[in-house]
């Protein structure tokens, strides 16, 4: 996350804080395909880009965060997701 911009990462660290404070920041979703798992997705739309972090809360008094990166392009991450 450290190499999103500014605006992201405050925004992107701002729902990890309510995660850490027990609660769900409003632009925080659960990501599909692991429904009750507590896995959440942020995902930010920035400069004509997409930003996204994915994160657990599963672990008592613990989030982490599992990945983050910069969506280059959706043809490429959709043929990635179905091999």
């Amino acid at each position: 996350m450290r190499s999103f911009p500014e605006e992201v990462r405050n925004r992107a660290g701002g729902a990890l804080w309510e995660s850490q404070l027990g609660r769900k920041a409003p632009y925080a979703k659960p990501l599909k395909g692991f429904r009750g798992a507590g896995v959440l997705e942020i995902v930010d739309d920035f400069d004509g880009g997409t930003y996204r972090a994915v994160y657990t809360v599963r672990f008592a008094g613990m989030v982490y965060v599992l990945h983050a990166f910069q969506k280059k392009s959706s043809a490429g991450l959709q043929r990635r997701w179905r091999s």
